[in-house]
């Protein structure tokens, strides 16, 4: 299984690009920005989109995809999301106020996307791989993301979220080749990060601790916003060179990037 990071960050600026993960070619997690340095073809390709919610920076390029290559469709792009989310999203994009209603373009009978509504915990198969979905806790409906490689280890998304046992609880029962957790805010921040249910690298050092200590994997820091990812960075490696497993364990934490693609 292959994934490409199309965008990872918290908003826009030059080489930023928001939310959005490009897997095996054809399933794209969330569509933000990064949706944009697709080539017509390699949109073309992707037949199905899983979003975590609907905030512009995770939805953005989803209208703006779908009329890209709409001439090309055979099928409608199957689009993943909660019930809330696709109400948000018939509501105001996909409106006929803000973009036209693809969902009955050309006709009803054939239109250009079809929403396909999940829940928590539900197990999909899609383009040959099997996705779990996974609890957030955010200021909309939210979830995250676990996608099964052949390996049977999972490619695991927290999508947009504060603190979230539940999530913990289910991450430490499944195996785990990578994680990919947001973390917006610097310390200095925290504050608003708490009232918007984002991580700061203060939440995120809890968060961290309930991890099993037997389990070791990568973990990708993502949705940094651009003025502060220097300082998140420095605040995170602090707080895991201190950590409470003691001074010689760490967390393999790396800052994910767009461009970087992964085989899993």
């Amino acid at each position: 299984m292959k994934v490409r990071v199309l965008g990872c960050s918290g908003a826009i600026a030059r080489d930023c690009r928001t939310t959005s993960f490009l897997i095996d070619g054809d399933v794209l997690v969330d569509a933000g920005t990064g949706v944009g340095d697709l080539t017509l073809a390699e949109m073309g390709a992707v037949g199905h989109v899983l979003l975590t919610h609907s905030h512009l920076d995770h939805v953005a390029a989803l209208p703006l995809m779908v009329d890209a290559i709409a001439s090309q469709l055979t099928r409608p792009v199957q689009v993943y999301a909660l019930p809330g989310t696709i109400a948000a999203l018939k509501a105001h994009v996909f409106n006929n106020v803000i973009w036209p209603d693809f969902t009955r373009i050309p006709s009803a009978a054939n239109p250009f996307i079809v929403f396909q509504e999940i829940e928590v915990g539900q197990k999909l198969v899609i383009g040959g791989k099997r996705i779990e979905v996974l609890p957030a806790v955010h200021t909309v409906p939210a979830v995250g993301y676990a996608v099964s490689a052949e390996n049977g280890g999972n490619w695991v998304f927290t999508g947009d979220t504060e603190r979230n046992p539940a999530f913990w609880r289910r991450l430490n029962a499944i195996p785990v080749a990578a994680l990919v957790i947001e973390t917006a805010f610097s310390n200095r921040e925290k504050d608003l990060a708490r009232r918007s249910l984002h991580l700061s690298p203060q939440a995120l050092a809890d968060e961290l601790d309930c991890i099993d200590r037997g389990k070791r994997f990568p973990i990708y820091i993502t949705h940094t916003k651009p003025a502060e990812t220097d300082l998140i960075m420095d605040e995170i490696q602090r707080f895991d060179m201190t950590q409470p497993f003691g001074a010689d364990v760490s967390h393999d934490i790396r800052w994910l990037r767009a461009g970087q693609e992964f085989e899993l």
